[in-house]
């Protein structure tokens, strides 16, 4: 461990003297899976679904040993991995996304992802970054804790009973259902929701709902994470209200609340007393997005957790839990980062880059921004960068890279354009006017990596002073699937190899070569 964090101090990656360097192991594998009581084939990480949580302190950095051992010819077998939310700072290339980033990983080969978490705390997620491959269940949480959370204050209990995990499961394999989206246009539904890896669906089993057990008198920290492929949840828990106190591993000041809509790829955490009668009552998570009734096995009234008081009788809740309909949302104009994360410190000045991103769907289901549609590049971006590519013509294709100066202020706008969560990798960014407001705020708006464009003009910024590839998407993963995306080329020149700008591994070296050479079947 000593050697580790002395090596890693020389690389400039430990931002103080106690960080330690954490090494796991992932199996990326093929296993039958029945969450829902449904069998069907799976690809997840070790085995289970959702995958194993990473836990790691503050200041930490992660080795993580990536076992590529899928063998399944009905999916994907080659795969790459996204930490969701890590800045990857100096370590673009580990972030994860498939010709972005890196080549994918071949089948029956092994990558270490090697990153630092570089002092950011709260909750994050890993899923695969390959075509449409973590709906067949690669997805799980990533938890970095802070043993001296300035926050620490609001709860008692914050471990692994407060984890909760919020998803939707399909029945038939992702690469068939996205050849149905492609021929009929529509977005396909799930089946059922998962919480916490259970769920049931309309004339499946009853399998047993996910219990989370609290004790009365005790206030409880809940890290709520959204594993996704299209839908949000909207997440309240009978007979109680919460404080929200965290976006997208942001801590902000906590504001009640009595239901959050929580789309897909963002994270949270929330504040919940358990002040109630020593009862049974129900979590509710019911999914938006699409025809639900077009599928007749789905049932919002189906999403559903306990949450169980000590003393409670292990049965399903009864007449006691009450559904508060209405009530107070999450909204995120109402949240601001708390004074340590320096709210509002981009400032009120216009930006050195205003970059207008106009969706549009001329021939559905292909999606555009400003026209064109997303299409992954045969060479990763990043590897093109290294190569010395450094102004829009130089990439291919050129028309999907756009090019960020370094140390800027940038502005993205997106006028109103249906519902679409939009991730950035590599930066947090302060949304400064929220969908559906006219209202701008410099001073403390809410700071977070997804943000959901659903009405009106939105708008967010950020500071360049990460150097490498990042993927700016809507992490509905069936309209990346068809081309809602951009990649930014953030300060070229910066990038070209040798600068030691990027710290490259002979592995990731290796990722491209390895890959071209299978056949395309394995691809």
């Amino acid at each position: 461990m000593l050697a580790s964090s002395l090596l890693l101090a020389a690389l400039g990656l430990v931002p103080g003297s106690y960080a330690a360097q954490v090494v796991f192991d992932l199996d990326v594998v093929n296993t039958q899976l029945a969450p829902d009581g449904f069998v069907r084939d799976t690809v997840v990480p070790n085995g289970t679904f959702p995958g194993p949580v990473f836990k790691v302190q503050k200041g930490d950095s992660v080795v993580i040993h990536t076992h590529n051992k899928l063998t399944d010819p009905g999916m994907r077998r080659s795969t790459s991995i996204h930490w969701h939310g890590f800045f990857q700072a100096r370590t673009s290339g580990m972030d994860g996304p498939a010709f972005v980033n890196q080549c994918p990983i071949a089948p029956n080969s092994t990558f270490d992802y090697v990153f630092d978490t570089a002092e950011q705390t709260g909750n994050y997620w890993y899923h695969s970054h390959l075509s449409t491959q973590y709906c067949d269940g690669l997805r799980g949480a990533f938890v970095v804790y802070d043993p001296n959370d300035p926050l620490k204050y609001l709860y008692d209990v914050d471990d692994d009973n407060t984890i909760i995990t919020l998803g939707e499961w399909y029945h038939n394999l992702a690469p068939n259902v996205t050849n149905t989206f492609l021929e009929s246009t529509i977005i396909p539904i799930m089946d059922s929701v998962l919480i916490n890896g259970k769920g049931r669906y309309n004339g499946g089993l009853d399998v047993p709902y996910a219990v989370i057990t609290v004790k009365k008198g005790l206030r409880y920290r809940f890290r709520v994470f959204s594993l996704s492929c299209r839908p949000f949840f909207t997440l309240s828990f009978d007979n109680h209200t919460f404080d929200v106190m965290e976006l997208d591993g942001v801590e902000h000041d906590p504001v009640s609340f009595q239901n959050a809509d929580i789309y897909a790829g963002q994270r949270l955490s929330l504040i919940l007393n358990a002040t109630q009668s020593v009862s049974n009552y129900w979590i509710r998570a019911p999914p938006t997005g699409g025809n639900l009734s077009s599928n007749p096995l789905f049932n919002s009234s189906k999403a559903l957790a306990i949450l169980r008081y000590e003393g409670a009788p292990e049965v399903e809740p009864g007449p006691d839990s009450v559904n508060v309909v209405g009530g107070q949302k999450l909204n995120d104009s109402l949240m601001h980062p708390i004074a340590s994360e320096g709210p509002g410190k981009l400032g009120s000045g216009p930006a050195n880059k205003t970059i207008t991103l106009k969706i549009s769907q001329p021939k559905p289901p292909l999606f555009d921004i400003n026209n064109i549609s997303y299409v992954s590049p045969s060479l990763p971006v990043l590897l093109q960068l290294l190569s010395g590519a450094a102004q829009p013509t130089d990439f291919m294709p050129s028309e999907q890279v756009m090019i960020l100066p370094t140390n800027a202020i940038v502005d993205v706008v997106i006028p109103d354009a249906g519902a679409h969560p939009f991730h950035l990798h590599g930066h947090n960014f302060d949304i400064v006017r929220v969908s559906n407001s006219n209202v701008t705020n410099y001073v403390n708006p809410p700071r977070r990596d997804v943000v959901p464009i659903n009405g009106g003009e939105t708008t967010f910024r950020f500071f360049t002073g990460n150097p490498g590839a990042w993927f700016l998407h809507c992490h509905i993963d069936w309209h990346l699937e068809v081309g809602l995306a951009v990649v930014f080329a953030e300060s070229p020149a910066l990038n070209i190899a040798g600068n030691q700008s990027q710290i490259l591994t002979p592995q990731w070296k290796e990722l491209c070569p390895a890959y071209d050479a299978l056949e395309p079947e394995f691809q």
